[in-house]
């Protein structure tokens, strides 16, 4: 197979390549970028990444898929490991909140707070029992809020085999985690 004309051209201009690039996807990416993040200021950040990124990786871009293509896995992927992050220090955030004492001095209680812990490890260990599409299907949807659209996308499959693998994962962790429906 030969080479793509970004590969071929980043071989012999890389600057000119790369500004070609920018200019023709500048702003399809932008306006993916605003899909995914929903706001301007994180859209810009995100699409300036993509492109930091993209610029980067040009030597490996094979031309098996279109360039839109390949920047649009970059600009999902980029979004998911950012949103991976920030779920990450979120979750760190609200362990510490959990852990200071309220307002009124008291320590919390410890039962709660077993109880409260060991929910959390069954939840956790649910859906570690799902397959592995199942779980990125529901952890992407429901726990990073992407829409199927978008998680078919990362998972690369159709909408459909997205709906599929979640009406299989919400029903099993449905009937794992029956005993704590009052909780949830």
């Amino acid at each position: 197979m030969g080479r793509s004309p970004v590969t071929s051209a980043a071989a012999t201009q890389p600057s000119v390549a790369f500004q070609d690039l920018v200019e023709t996807h500048k702003k399809r990416v932008y306006y993916l970028a605003l899909d995914l993040t929903g706001n301007h200021h994180d859209a810009e950040d995100l699409a300036q990444e993509v492109f930091i990124k993209a610029f980067r990786a040009m030597d490996s871009f094979r031309g098996d898929a279109k360039v839109f293509t390949w920047l649009y896995r970059i600009a999902v992927n980029t979004h998911l490991n950012r949103r991976r992050k920030k779920a990450v220090r979120h979750m760190h955030l609200k362990e510490d909140f959990d852990r200071e004492v309220d307002d009124s001095g008291a320590l919390p209680d410890t039962d709660e707070q077993a109880q409260r812990q060991q929910m959390q490890s069954h939840i956790e260990a649910s859906l570690e029992a799902l397959s592995p599409r199942e779980r990125s299907a529901f952890v992407l949807k429901h726990m990073n809020g992407l829409t199927i659209k978008d998680t078919a996308a990362a998972m690369d499959v159709a909408p459909g085999t997205v709906k599929s693998l979640l009406y299989r994962a919400t029903r099993k962790l449905r009937d794992e985690l029956a005993f704590y429906r009052d909780d949830l």
